[in-house]
């Protein structure tokens, strides 16, 4: 395919100089390969069909010329289904196109007088139709995409044209109403799937109507339609989901459960009813034991083939199921607003009351190095000490000041994960997943990464980070980092596993950004394998237990989000769960500290040298 910055028409020109030089050759092999890569780049470029033609001319048919190799390549497949129809089988012709759009459904792959020819529907006739309707349906997303609907757009004209050849239609009716529906059309979806039930009333006629229904905005009808098709199928446990999700989505969640429990009442283990159910009684009480049995049930049952979304769509933007929490340290405060600042500060003296994690102050330093920081008072327990003899030492500390104690990774370490590295996850089973291309990267280089994040990646999300905050990057780093170490010897034992070692190592080291990291990586460990959970619930909860002791005498960052981690914890003691719920009742962001004049009092600290 193309590259993004090439012009895609000239690349075709380019490609069809060369396939008319070999057709005039006789290298016919040669100009079919040429011609493929002018598809490739501009499937509704005229001249390229012209050479096609000249090409079918030359050998009578010409579709031997353009193999459906394994892989195949797409301009071959769109070159062989012109062919296809122009030699009189349009409706294998036209299949090939639908697994072009399948490849790249933005390509115009099907912006060709012969896909949107009026008489197209009666030469290939209503299931055969109906068949590439339901293929699309399964490779376009729901709604499709602003970019792609106008490559998408023959295929509606098509439906178009066999909607109104063949009224009576039913399946076809509902499978236009389908495709209808994905490319932002719901009036017409719904007047396509009422036309198909009058037709020939059934559970799948009443399906179509009650999706279109729902997308055109249109509850009490969609209900009222699926409810239908209830009656007509009693047995069709997804249709109950399918009424279920809709209530829930209004608002009715007290009705939504009565219909996902009357599908796990006759069948207990089907998969959409389990899902819906878990997601909706998460929903309802904010328990993340239905998630954890979710993440169970999905583990346990491989072999499903449906997709599902409901445990990613419960955990997405909630801090450590789905994303990394922001730091709270008023120095990263401090970096923020620097970040902001029209002119930028590159010199200064900042106070701050309270010594803060070596992280957070580490960051600083490196975004803003002519900073100078006077720490007033390190109250105790000291924080440059680690919480347990069994703490590892990661920083050593001259004065206030803390440095690495560990050398930085190799630069092949660093840039594996620069590029794994995100501050979101679908969910924590799905992070452990993701994690596993650093098993094979060294501890040392593990731990180096800690204390030496790497830059961000060249990518939006990457320079933004980079510009904005820095202080989250490297929070991401350390989760990675720390998720990668969970993949390091997975055949020892778990008790007696090197992995547990290290992770426990960093929980117990200095309170740092690096404790919620491990933490949450035993947290996801526990996630993963029921074996371990309650071992991870007891670590857990000490850790938070010492956290809290630690808040009474001192402040301390990073309470609230090791409260997060233990709410989230499988197995956790329910009175620390609830201790932690009722001392941070926020489930959401970090709620930020009220702070009057802040920015003032931060102009008067930061006293530019001339």
């Amino acid at each position: 395919m193309p590259d993004e910055t090439e012009d895609p028409r000239l690349a075709a020109q380019g490609e069809l100089a060369l396939a008319r030089a070999a057709l005039d050759a006789g290298e016919l092999s040669d100009a079919a390969a040429y011609l493929a890569g002018a598809l490739g780049h501009a499937p509704t470029m005229p001249e390229v069909h012209e050479v096609l033609a000249r090409l079918r001319a030359r050998t009578g048919d010409g579709t031997e010329l353009f193999p459906l190799d394994r892989p195949a390549f797409v301009g071959a497949v769109v070159a062989r289904a012109h062919l296809l129809a122009a030699g009189g089988r349009p409706d294998e012709g036209l299949e090939l196109l639908v697994a072009a759009t399948a490849h790249d459904p933005g390509m115009d792959w099907a912006a060709v007088p012969w896909v949107t020819d009026p008489e197209l529907v009666t030469r290939i006739g209503p299931e055969n139709i109906t068949g590439v309707l339901m293929r699309l349906c399964a490779a376009v997303a729901e709604p499709a995409p602003a970019p792609q609907r106008a490559a998408l757009a023959p295929y509606l004209l098509l439906a178009r044209h066999a909607v109104a050849a063949y009224p009576q239609h039913a399946l076809l009716c509902g499978a236009a109403s389908a495709y209808a529906r994905r490319l932002g059309e719901t009036g017409l979806a719904v007047r396509w799937a009422q036309q198909g039930v009058a037709a020939q009333p059934s559970k799948l006629g009443e399906v179509w109507l009650g999706y279109a229904h729902r997308s055109a905005g249109h509850t009490n009808e969609a209900l009222a339609a699926l409810r239908r098709a209830v009656d007509h199928d009693p047995d069709d446990l997804s249709v109950y989901t399918d009424i279920a999700g809709t209530l829930a989505d209004n608002g009715r969640l007290a009705e939504a459960m009565t219909w996902v429990e009357r599908a796990l009442a006759r069948d207990p283990g089907f998969d959409c009813a389990v899902h819906t159910a878990q997601r909706l009684r998460y929903r309802r009480d904010g328990d993340v034991r239905h998630l954890i049995a979710l993440a169970d049930f999905q583990r346990e049952h491989p072999d499903r083939t449906h997709e599902h979304t409901d445990l990613a769509e419960c955990c997405r933007q909630s801090a450590w199921l789905g994303i990394v929490p922001a730091a709270s340290e008023s120095i990263i405060d401090v970096l923020r607003q620097l970040s902001a600042a029209t002119e930028p500060v590159t010199a200064g003296r900042l106070r701050l009351s309270e010594l803060e994690v070596p992280s957070a102050m580490r960051t600083l330093a490196t975004a803003a190095p002519g900073l100078e920081l006077l720490v007033e008072r390190i109250s105790a327990p000291d924080l440059r000490l680690p919480r347990r003899p069994q703490g590892r030492l990661l920083w050593r500390y001259d004065g206030t000041t803390a440095q690495p104690a560990l050398p930085a990774p190799s630069a092949a370490a660093a840039e594996r994960l620069r590029h794994l590295a995100q501050p979101g996850w679908p969910h924590p089973p799905a992070a452990y997943d993701a994690a596993v291309s650093l098993a094979t990267v060294e501890v040392d280089d593990l731990l180096g990464l800690l204390l030496h994040p790497p830059r961000p990646p060249e990518t939006p999300l990457g320079r933004a980070l980079a510009e904005h905050d820095p202080a989250l990057w490297h929070r991401t780093v350390q989760v990675w980092a720390c998720l990668g170490l969970l993949h390091h010897r997975t055949d020892e034992a778990w008790e007696s596993s090197a992995r547990r070692e290290l992770l426990l190592g960093l929980v117990w080291g200095v309170e740092d950004w690096i404790t919620e990291a491990a933490l949450f990586a035993l947290v996801t460990a526990a996630w993963v394998d029921p074996t371990v959970r309650d071992d991870v619930a007891e670590v857990v909860a000490e850790r938070f237990r010492d956290a809290l002791a630690v808040a009474r005498q001192r402040p301390s960052s990073i309470t609230w989000s090791l409260a997060r981690l233990a709410m989230i914890t499988p197995g956790i003691d329910p009175k620390v769960a609830e201790l932690a719920r009722r001392l941070f009742p926020d489930t959401g962001p970090r709620p930020r500290r009220r702070r009057r004049g802040w920015w003032a009092r931060l102009r008067r600290r930061l006293r530019r040298r001339r």
